[in-house]
């Protein structure tokens, strides 16, 4: 059930139709404040479709405050987001909409969201994506994000880095050094390169890059996106990807 003091101010306006002009509830005394409850709760109680509308607005109102907060950081932040030399680029990379994904190796829901990814690299022509290590979950994560900037400064083509990727991602059990050395070394990776490359200032630079772009924009969890000036936190399915993309190209869910 909502919380009664966000709907109070707009019941209470009801109540007080027909009050004498000037009057405030300050001034109203306990007979009075005790009558204007009860016309509340009647109303309520004979009116209880007005706690739904009430909500909806209220999630409309911010959901619109949201997006408005989010554009304004993708805007200010728009060079390193998009451009940043620290993301792997893969697609078109002279695409009309840029594709941004913040994940995590051991998260679930990035595991399923990977096909969604790959479905709209190999069936959208125009679309540039760009992978960015976001590792929030555990210190397994964190190890895992390192050797994949590792592989990026290996591998500019960020071709071996999506085929390491889908190896770590897709794989089973929990994502960690060992296991991203492994799915290094299946993808044709110098695993004695990624070694001595872990423990560069890159590195930690390009992790650091990452959490601060998704402080800045409110990401508290993955998979997260950008795509065009829209923030999406979560896993929205293929289709909730690609109505984002057609509002990022031509304003509309389908162009």
């Amino acid at each position: 059930m909502p919380s009664f003091r966000f709907l109070a101010p707009a019941l209470l306006m009801l109540a007080l139709c027909g009050m004498p002009s000037g009057a405030s509830a300050q001034s109203f005394n306990d007979t009075q404040r005790g009558d204007i409850e009860t016309i509340v709760r009647n109303y309520l109680i004979a009116h209880p479709e007005v706690l739904e509308e009430a909500m909806a607005e209220l999630n409309k109102r911010q959901a619109a405050a949201d997006a408005e907060k989010h554009e304004a950081s993708v805007a200010s932040n728009a060079d390193t987001i998009f451009n940043s030399p620290r993301g792997v680029v893969l697609g078109n990379k002279d695409g009309d909409v840029t594709f941004v994904e913040f994940f995590d190796y051991n998260c679930g829901y990035c595991k399923r969201a990977m096909s969604d990814m790959l479905d709209l690299l190999k069936n959208d022509g125009k679309l540039k994506v760009v992978l960015k290590e976001f590792p929030v979950l555990s210190e397994g994560s964190v190890e895992a994000a390192k050797v994949a900037v590792a592989v990026r400064m290996q591998d500019p083509s960020g071709k071996k880095y999506l085929d390491f990727h889908q190896k770590l991602l897709g794989g089973r059990g929990p994502a960690d050094k060992a296991r991203a050395m492994a799915a290094a070394k299946d993808a044709g990776l110098d695993t004695a390169r990624i070694e001595k490359d872990i423990a560069s200032p890159e590195v930690k630079a390009t992790i650091e890059e990452n959490f601060k772009l998704a402080e800045a924009m409110g990401m508290n969890g993955t998979p997260s996106y950008v795509i065009g000036k829209q923030v999406v936190i979560g896993a929205v399915g293929l289709d909730g990807l690609k109505e984002k993309i057609g509002i990022a190209r031509c304003g509309k869910a389908t162009c």
